[in-house]
């Protein structure tokens, strides 16, 4: 895979892959939330303990451990024949409330059609910028942020947000700090250890934030503890995915949602459940793109944020009309769970959103539909007995089984799945990515 890398508006890293792909992930804005010193981490999980009935503060009250985490479904091992759900995961990388609102707004959508989420919180928005000095990120100075640093505000918004939505069944992961992307930004070139520094600051400003910021104090603590909360991340624009699973591998994490791949059932690397975004179509264009708003974006209106109006309704119709697609045709064949990524935020006049909450409205009240956390996704394929996943892996985007479900999941590998229609279409190089 050959990419190249270009500046865009507002500090925006594109990456135009020659799959007709065009970006990977976008950098946050700067929003109105350091490490100090590492929580106490003297508490342990009771298995007997139901949700609300303990309340321990950890470190310094900034997170408290508050029994198992409610709203939550066990992983069943699928019966001999059973067709599996249909999982989508929606997931947003670099969560944080702001005078936007996104963050309350999809709990309420997420409420209302039964989608429960991954957010994906930068750990920047949980350290005040007086204190911006406590981060030091990788092969770079202190204080440097590419998404700037929390205020008062924004930091007790998003505590009550991260706060909500856990206790509503939610996940949250992580996406790091300060965002530094392509070749002058380094993040694809951190060592191990450079990321098990980024990893453990990122943890430290969600345990320490109510030392960072006295003034909320007698804010609620966040009902869980990070350390065992945190299990997930998917890394700023997709980029040094090699070494972060490889420090996570250590970290106790158990998937990582960086990569790229086709629509199929998804398998382990180095230890960790591989849970990447998918090449989804891009209506009316002779190419696929990734799942992600970013990314419909940047094949849409390029540099800008904010394109033509006239063109806004029809680029989230685009969007929506893709994601679509891209469920249907895992609905109605191989089941493969499908991961869409996006990201708070506003661009062409909030199109995007619009689109991302139409999907959750009608792919997660269909039957057999979870749209779930990550968490809860691999917590299922963790549960499944592994010949099955490795026989499920057999079926190409869109492909059902031969002779159903019932059949495949019974009489052992299939001798001969046909090959399904090619869904990625051919490669289509582009300056508009």
């Amino acid at each position: 895979m050959i990419a190249a890398t270009k500046k865009i508006a507002g500090g925006l890293v594109a990456t135009a892959l020659v799959l007709g792909v065009a970006g990977c992930s976008a950098s946050e804005p700067s929003r109105p939330g350091a490490p100090g010193a590492p929580g106490n981490q003297n508490t342990k999980k009771g298995a007997a303990e139901a949700p609300g009935s303990v309340n321990r503060p950890i470190g310094d009250g900034s997170t408290a451990y508050t029994g198992s985490q409610p709203n939550v479904q066990k992983p069943q091992r699928l019966k001999p024949g059973e067709k599996p759900p249909q999982f989508v995961v929606f997931s947003w990388d670099g969560a944080g409330e702001d005078s936007q609102k996104l963050f309350s707004h999809f709990r309420e959508v997420g409420k209302q059609y039964n989608a429960r989420m991954t957010y994906f919180l930068s750990g920047v928005y949980m350290l005040p910028e007086e204190k911006r000095s406590l981060y030091t990120a990788p092969q770079h100075s202190a204080g440097l942020s590419d998404i700037g640093f929390g205020d008062l505000q924004g930091i007790k918004d998003t505590a009550t947000q991260v706060r909500g939505a856990w206790l509503e069944g939610n996940e949250i992961g992580t996406h790091f700090n300060g965002h530094f992307c392509g070749p002058e930004g380094g993040v694809g070139t951190w060592s191990v250890e450079e990321w098990k520094s980024e990893i453990n600051q990122a943890k430290s400003f969600v345990k320490n934030w109510k030392t960072n910021t006295p003034a909320l104090k007698d804010l609620a603590a966040l009902p869980f503890d990070y350390d065992k909360e945190l299990i997930g991340a998917r890394t700023p624009c997709l980029e040094g995915q090699k070494n972060f699973m490889l420090a996570a591998k250590d970290m106790g994490f158990r998937y990582d949602s960086s990569g790229i791949s086709k629509q199929i059932w998804p398998k382990k690397t180095d230890g960790l459940w591989d849970l990447p975004l998918q090449l989804v179509p891009m209506p009316g264009r002779a190419f696929d793109t990734l799942s992600m708003d970013y990314n419909y974006l940047v094949n849409q209106s390029g540099t800008t944020t904010q394109g033509d109006p006239s063109q806004h309704e029809y680029w989230g119709d685009q969007m929506r009309d893709g994601l679509r697609q891209a469920f249907d045709r895992a609905y109605q064949g191989n089941r493969a769970p499908l991961i869409i990524g996006n990201h708070f935020e506003s661009w062409n006049g909030g199109t995007y959103m619009r689109a991302v909450e139409e999907s959750i409205q009608t792919m997660c009240t269909k039957p057999e539909v979870r749209c779930v956390p990550f968490r809860e996704l691999a917590d299922w394929l963790d549960a499944q007995d592994p010949k099955t996943l490795e026989w499920m892996r057999t079926l190409d985007v869109g492909q059902a089984p031969k002779d159903g479900w019932t059949k495949f999941l019974t009489a052992g590998p299939p001798a001969a799945q046909p090959t399904a229609p090619a869904a990625v279409k051919p490669a289509e190089e582009s300056s508009e990515g």
